[in-house]
């Protein structure tokens, strides 16, 4: 049966954690879709003995073995991030797939699973594949990222520069390259020749691109890459008609940045919701056990694109520097405001969660009041609207109807039990709750692994 965690509001919602907490239990774990614009956050080392560890295998000799494996695991995600790889590679139990749906770009994959080594971590080559039908992203899709962004002008999206939509955009449009192609030379080079001259004769001179470097990479990379390669509609039957098998997937990006249900055009280019999940990894619809969204308790978001909740004032300023609201791909600073219900109703009407996972809860405790989006009003009639509107121009002119709460102003970092929590965070909780019918199951109360209360 399969797990699916699912950011649900604009990304960065601190998916990383809870995905951690699963894949200790996961006998694989799956990514979907995306790229390498992808971020799963570290936490912070905390313990004198690991700050003294030179690698994870170091720090073993110091610790008793029947904690190696949560120490190890908190070592190895408190040094590393995780961007096109999925962060089941923590666990030594689990095999780890990069889905069709996902464009994949070769010098990260390499990059990112050296990286693993070298903290220590052993047999991550053996515990990793790919699907064949995934596409590639190219060093020329990030070139041509760049100068797409640059014509947009003051309506530019605010990507990663990683060339993620362009490769989406030439899948759509039946140009693109697929891993398999990799492996047929001479297929591989025409094609990429032909995609070059066509983003030549669009940008000219301002495409800075060398086809020949590019294809040379390749060739160093064929004969590395082809052990990783799986037909990945076999590889995920297997797994699924295996009653014994315990999958994990975990969603890129979030529901808002979703190509077909998101703040369009300020969005991604993929499918980032409980459909991209299916179609991403040939996932069976009946043998999906839980569909967890994960939530931040207030609400982000980076690059360009409506944002109703933004605070540009004193709160806004005071969540992204508490909360350390900058991103793990780029390191660009995150939009903050207050938590947008209209928005997370929304997203679970399309999600279809059936638990959620509240993050950064603890960020909220210095706060006296607390603000709470519950509707939006038509800017002629007043009345209020009980839908997420797809018309952005007309969503911009609408008023956020607010919910005041009183805040806790007391630390829970690092509390473990609900009923420890002071009765104002528990308010907070459980009008969520209602307001959007789905149980919240985790709640974050810190910045470490184990930061967080179950119910």
């Amino acid at each position: 049966m399969a797990t699916i965690i699912l950011g649900s509001q604009w990304g960065d919602e601190g998916k990383g954690k809870i995905s951690d907490i699963l894949c200790g239990e996961a006998d694989l774990c799956g990514r979907a879709q995306g790229g390498h614009n992808a971020g799963q956050h570290a936490s912070p080392i905390q313990s004198s003995k690991l700050q003294l560890a030179a690698t994870p295998m170091d720090f073993l000799l110091m610790v008793d073995t029947q904690c190696e494996w949560s120490i190890l695991r908190k070592l190895l995600t408190a040094q590393c991030s995780f961007h096109l790889l999925p962060s089941g590679l923590i666990s030594q139990r689990c095999t780890n797939l990069i889905g069709s749906g996902v464009v994949f770009n070769v010098n990260a994959f390499f990059s990112e699973l050296q990286a693993l080594e070298d903290k220590g971590l052993k047999g991550v080559r053996e515990r990793i594949f790919v699907s064949d039908r995934a596409q590639i992203n190219l060093e020329l899709h990030a070139r041509v990222d760049g100068l797409e962004e640059a014509e947009l002008g003051t309506r530019k999206v605010g990507t990663t520069g990683r060339g993620i939509g362009p490769s989406y955009s030439t899948k759509a449009s039946r140009n693109g390259i697929r891993i398999h192609d990799i492996f047929n030379e001479a297929r591989f080079e025409e094609k990429l020749r032909i995609l070059a001259a066509g983003y030549k004769k669009r940008f000219g001179d301002l495409l800075e691109y060398d086809v020949e470097d590019e294809l040379k990479k390749f060739k160093e990379w064929r004969e590395k890459l082809a052990p990783y390669c799986v037909d990945a509609v076999t590889f995920m039957k297997a797994a699924q008609d295996d009653p014994s098998k315990k999958i994990l997937i975990e969603g890129a990006n979030a529901l808002m940045l979703d190509v077909d249900y998101g703040t369009y055009p300020y969005v991604t280019s993929s499918n980032t919701g409980l459909g991209g999940a299916i179609t991403g990894l040939a996932l069976n619809p009946t043998k999906i056990k839980e569909v967890i969204g994960v939530v931040k308790a207030y609400t982000t978001r980076v690059g360009a694109g409506i944002f109703k909740t933004e605070d540009l004032g004193e709160a806004g300023t005071k969540l992204q520097e508490i909360g350390r609201e900058w991103g793990v791909s780029t390191g660009r600073r995150r939009r903050c405001g207050w938590l947008d219900l209209a928005v997370l109703k929304y997203s679970c009407a399309v999600n279809h969660y059936t638990a959620l996972n509240l993050t950064k809860l603890d960020i909220l405790d210095t706060f006296p009041v607390i603000q709470v989006a519950v509707a939006y009003k038509d800017p002629e009639t007043g009345d209020v609207i009980d839908y997420f509107p797809a018309d952005l121009e007309y969503l911009e002119k609408c008023e956020v109807v607010y919910e005041e709460f009183k805040g806790w102003q007391t630390s829970i970092t690092s509390v473990k039990k609900y009923e420890d929590l002071p009765k104002e965070a528990k308010e907070y909780i459980e009008y969520i709750e209602r307001f959007l019918s789905v149980p919240i199951k985790w709640i974050g109360t810190g910045p470490n692994r184990d930061d967080m209360i179950y119910r």
